[in-house]
């Protein structure tokens, strides 16, 4: 499976110590140049800017070679190249928490997963444990309603519940 990448999953990925997850999720990992030059950007988490100096060779940097449409243009310089990127290769799934990048991902027919998606899949496959990953999560800046996080939770305990799901 190939998933393009934007910034935002990568960066708490990346915060929370989970990012080595990706390869095991998904056969290739891409991120576009504009998503690599935003984790290089100084005001960046350093942990963050220590991993893209030298990505790991799970994770390519490609550049997109279409040019975006009006419709892009609203995006950030990540979103809209990780986008475009997606429908070239063409990616399985676009991973993104924006919200304007995921509306308009889906609007082009792309599959969309963010960050708490990613997490989940990683607990259904026994990478993760859950409850920890979302505790050191929630240290971040990162911000989903208190709602999701606790639905997430509960499907993960009763997963693990004897003679559960």
């Amino acid at each position: 499976m190939l998933v393009v990448a934007d910034t935002t999953p990568i960066n708490y990925l990346i915060l929370i110590g989970q990012v080595e997850i990706l390869p095991s999720l998904f056969e290739r990992v891409v991120i576009p140049q504009a998503v690599a030059t935003e984790l290089q950007h100084p005001r960046a988490p350093a942990a963050v800017r220590a991993w893209i100096e030298t990505p790991p060779s799970w994770c390519a940097i490609r550049q997109s070679q279409r040019e975006p449409d009006a419709m892009l243009m609203q995006l950030g310089a990540g979103e809209r190249e990780a986008i475009l990127l997606a429908h070239e290769l063409p990616a399985d799934t676009f991973l993104t928490d924006d919200l304007e990048g995921r509306e308009e991902a889906i609007r082009r027919g792309l599959a969309v997963m963010g960050t708490l998606g990613i997490l989940d899949r990683a607990a259904l496959r026994e990478l993760i444990d859950l409850p920890a990953v979302i505790a050191r999560l929630q240290t971040t800046s990162f911000y989903a309603p208190p709602e999701i996080i606790a639905a997430m939770l509960v499907r993960d305990a009763d997963r693990k519940a004897p003679g559960g799901p």
